[in-house]
């Protein structure tokens, strides 16, 4: 008789207490329980100096940027405290993430009050276990509403753009990006638009878990006022959701629309500029 009940008060202990069976079955199962691998990421941040990278944020994550370019150069030496008395080129920008893959910003811009609506989309990724990489497209509309009062000025104040941006990760603590670009209307100066092709060129070394150096270079064509390539070197530092940036760059202009199109300053010592981005992830 005792060999009977034992059986059924187990049962019924079972039947009562479903929390303890489902933990017996958890302890018990031959399943093994695997975590899903982490996205594959090649750059930590969503930009070089000024050229994006196929980073987005994560979905409803808000990315809120300040940066600055100082107008004089360095070369102008202690009397203008090596370009950082100013004056300045601000840019403040809003990112937010519509989804996990897509994300869109508002910029601007006190040149020529640039006003700069944008989007990225995180087309695809690859190669966890070889070489890391990441495809994005990324592209945006702009009005200049501060222009020379020059005649057909006033039906010539908007530029787009159009990014093709390609991540990869050749070996561990190295990160490159390739960014081909189509822009209209590069010099707004002009009475009409016109479309130009860029290829922009940025590279990270990642020497410290918070710590990074990076380097950017724009290839353009050309043409009046904006003679030059723009090319950036700078340090990077990483901590608690912020990103601070310290460049040394022969361009002050920032927002796509407008560095795109070049620079009017050579890539030489007595014309490099300092300056600096911050950005600053917000969750809510």
């Amino acid at each position: 008789m005792k060999r009977m009940l034992r059986p059924a008060a187990a049962a019924l202990f079972l039947l009562l207490h479903p929390a303890a069976g489902a933990a017996q079955e958890r302890a018990g199962g031959w399943q093994r329980q695997e975590a899903s691998p982490p996205p594959v990421s090649v750059f930590h941040s969503t930009q070089s100096a000024n050229l994006p990278t196929a980073q987005t944020l994560d979905r409803g994550g808000w990315l809120f940027e300040i940066s600055h370019r100082f107008q004089p150069p360095v070369s102008g030496g202690a009397d203008a405290l090596w370009g950082l008395d100013g004056p300045v080129v601000n840019r403040l920008a809003l990112a937010y993430g519509l989804t996990d893959r897509a994300m869109v910003g508002l910029v601007r811009s006190n040149l020529s009050d640039n006003l700069e609506v944008g989007a990225r989309v995180h087309l695809a990724a690859g190669g966890r276990d070889a070489m890391p990489f990441m495809l994005a497209v990324a592209g945006g509309v702009a009005w200049n509403t501060e222009l020379p009062d020059l005649d057909g000025l006033e039906d010539n104040e908007s530029q787009a753009y159009a990014q093709l941006v390609f991540d990869a990760r050749p070996t561990p603590g190295v990160a490159l990006g390739l960014v081909p670009t189509v822009l209209r209307n590069p010099r707004v100066a002009d009475a009409g638009a016109s479309t130009s092709l860029a290829l922009g060129l940025h590279g990270q070394w990642y020497v410290a878990d918070a710590m990074s150096l990076f380097a950017e270079w724009l290839v353009a064509r050309g043409r009046e006022d904006l003679e030059h390539d723009a090319g950036t070197l700078g340090l990077e530092l990483e901590t608690g959701g912020h990103f601070f940036k310290l460049v040394l760059t022969n361009s002050t202009r920032m927002n796509s629309s407008q560095f795109l199109g070049g620079t009017p300053h050579a890539f030489e010592p007595n014309a490099l500029r300092l300056g600096f981005n911050v950005t600053r992830l917000l969750v809510f």
